[in-house]
């Protein structure tokens, strides 16, 4: 990473704000399409930092130098909120680096449309005495989006193939013609399945989250109907097939 434009800044975000975002328009590529580059944005574009020249793809970049979170701290929760319902959210890339040596240790991107409300957390709202007093920030749940839409890029410092990221990029893409709503419980029950960290599963297996997903949908009140339905949609989406009396196998990565 170009460290050297750090000795310019004494803050340490600063630093880290300049060297990650130089880095990231000298190397990151368009997971969305065959662009080998990104273009910076806008000044005014918030929460947008690079825009594929080729498909307009935009994406944000989010940095730590520790490992990075299950929580990554994002802008306004009601601006993040609006972003997810409308389908105007950017895409992800989240980046961690080793700050003495300025190297990138891993980064992953996370495809805009695999976004949900489940995935935000809402702040704790400003003190009165703050600059900007009452404003109510988000965190995004990267532990809560599934591990299929969280594509590694640099895994411990190595790059993975770019065809291979555009492919599984490629193949989370039908999740965009679903609407927010309905994505939020396919994601969240993708989420639920994956976790289950078994090649196969049954549907007691996952009947046994509907708490969990009634907690995440109040507003549904036959939640084993909609686990049904959404193993049905991950079915035809390619994630999971189905192996009869009540068994599914886990496809894919």
């Amino acid at each position: 990473m170009p460290g050297g434009l750090a000795e310019s800044y004494r803050s340490p975000a600063q630093q880290a704000r300049v060297v990650t975002e130089a880095w990231g328009a000298d190397n990151l590529f368009c997971p969305a399409c065959d662009s080998n580059r990104l273009a910076r944005s806008a000044p005014n574009r918030e929460a947008i930092d690079y825009v594929c020249p080729q498909c307009d793809e935009p994406f944000q970049l989010k940095s730590r130098s520790e490992a990075m979170a299950a929580k990554i701290v994002d802008a306004a929760y009601d601006s993040m909120k609006k972003a997810i319902v409308s389908g105007h959210t950017p895409g992800l890339f989240a980046l961690q680096y080793d700050r003495p040596r300025w190297q990138v240790v891993s980064l992953v991107v996370v495809p805009r449309f695999a976004y949900s409300l489940s995935v935000i957390e809402k702040r704790k709202p400003l003190a009165q005495t703050a600059r900007r007093a009452n404003w109510v920030g988000c965190n995004i749940l990267l532990g809560s989006i599934p591990p299929d839409a969280r594509i590694p890029i640099v895994t411990r410092g190595v790059a993975a193939d770019p065809h291979a990221v555009r492919q599984q990029y490629a193949r989370l893409r039908p999740l965009e013609k679903v609407k927010h709503d309905a994505r939020g419980w396919t994601l969240d029950v993708l989420n639920v399945v994956r976790g289950l960290g078994k090649a196969e599963f049954t549907l007691e297996e996952a009947y046994a989250y509907a708490e969990d997903l009634a907690r995440l949908h109040p507003e549904n009140r036959n939640v084993e109907a909609k686990i049904r339905q959404q193993l049905q949609r991950l079915r035809d989406l390619g994630f999971i097939e189905f192996l009869g009396r009540g068994r599914y196998g886990i496809m894919g990565p």
